[in-house]
């Protein structure tokens, strides 16, 4: 990630914008010899610029930081298709119905990818009345750990949240056909088959 926005992504997302150098200028209130200069790396943008500039451009300022636009491709919003982002410093947990740009910690997050099932981090799920009765047998100490489970449905999440010391168990009232997932803090995201 670039320490500040450079003058190239500005060029890249007011021409992606279809603004000309006058109409991003009148949009913040600049001159468009600033617009220029920015993108002819001749000056920089003032940070108090930067929250008006990423308006502007319709992207946010970790965007314009980065030069990386991202976008949903979820416009459905269709929860199956969401993400996990994990803070691996806090273990912070932001769950998006699509793509996006997240940070914490001052770390920029990946959305978490699933990993392949082992024994070690099978998700147990017995079905109970109207409910799914969930758990695993993992280790729950200070350093190794499953941080949370959910229950993801087309229009709907369920979640817990663990911590070391708890037992891996907890029940989701059923909501229709879903994934259930299980975090661990050492290997990743794991999931059960479609319910």
């Amino acid at each position: 990630m670039n320490s500040y926005v450079t003058g190239k992504t500005i060029r890249d997302m007011r021409e992606k914008k279809k603004l000309t150098q006058k109409q991003l200028a009148d949009m913040i209130s600049v001159s468009d010899r600033a617009v220029s200069k920015w993108e002819t790396q001749k000056g920089l943008p003032d940070i108090t610029l930067l929250e008006p500039l990423a308006g502007a451009l319709g992207v946010t300022v970790a965007a314009l930081l980065s030069g990386e636009c991202i976008e949903n491709k979820n416009q459905s919003a269709n929860m199956i298709r969401s993400h996990f982002y994990i803070c691996p410093v806090c273990g912070n947990v932001i769950h998006a119905m699509g793509d996006g740009s997240f940070s914490c910690c001052g770390i920029s997050l990946l959305p978490a990818q699933e990993e392949e099932p082992d024994p070690e981090h099978r998700i147990s799920i017995e079905t109970m009345d109207d409910e799914y009765y969930v758990h695993m047998d993992h280790p729950m100490n200070k350093d190794h750990y499953i941080s949370f489970l959910a229950y993801l449905t087309s229009s709907g999440i369920q979640m817990i949240k663990l911590y070391p010391e708890q037992t891996v168990e907890c029940r989701f009232r059923k909501n229709g056909h879903g994934k259930i997932y299980a975090y661990c803090n050492r290997h990743g995201l794991y999931a059960e088959k479609n319910l």
